[in-house]
């Protein structure tokens, strides 16, 4: 197979690639790179492709390994090696002590604050906050799909006025 030959089939196959490097990142930009590396591959290596196969499985199968091999690479560099005799560094990771004094007071006073919204608004945003779709609250309270979506961008309006009617500085923090 020429060069030519090889770059038109590969042109074909674009569209492909790019819908299957996208399926595997879920991130467009990883995708373009992952795409970018197939090619690359696929290109250098175009005289192990045998004419007669199937072309596109051999560029998914490219591009599948490539994820793989990068998915592997970063699996490997979050990995600790602790070179000590006892294990200290190992062993110390976890040995933080926290004080959560302070996210549980200002959990709390958000809990007062959502339990201050009127019913309309706060139960279908404590419905959607704890996980429920848009959907699946319209059915259960038996309203329009758009009033709920509107009933929770209220909600959230509202306890984003409180928050910065309370605490100024968090909010020019925010800002900055």
């Amino acid at each position: 197979m020429s060069q030519l030959e090889f770059e038109t089939r590969f042109n074909q196959m674009t569209a492909l690639l790019n819908a299957f490097a996208y399926n595997l990142t879920k991130n467009l930009e990883d995708a373009k790179d992952l795409y970018q590396e197939t090619a690359y591959r696929a290109m250098t290596n175009m005289d192990r492709f045998r004419p007669g196969t199937n072309f596109k499985a051999w560029l998914f199968t490219i591009m599948k390994d490539i994820f793989i091999n990068n998915y592997r690479k970063r699996a490997k560099a979050n990995t600790i090696f602790d070179s000590t005799d006892n294990l200290y560094f190992l062993n110390s990771g976890d040995a933080l002590i926290s004080n959560s004094g302070e996210s549980n007071i200002l959990m709390s006073e958000l809990t007062g604050m959502i339990e201050g919204l009127e019913d309309s608004i706060r139960v279908p945003f404590l419905l959607h906050y704890q996980g429920y779709k848009y959907q699946e609250i319209a059915d259960y309270l038996d309203l329009p799909l758009g009033t709920v979506k509107s009933r929770i961008f209220f909600a959230r309006k509202e306890l984003k006025d409180l928050i910065q009617k309370r605490y100024p500085r968090l909010a020019l923090e925010a800002e900055g």
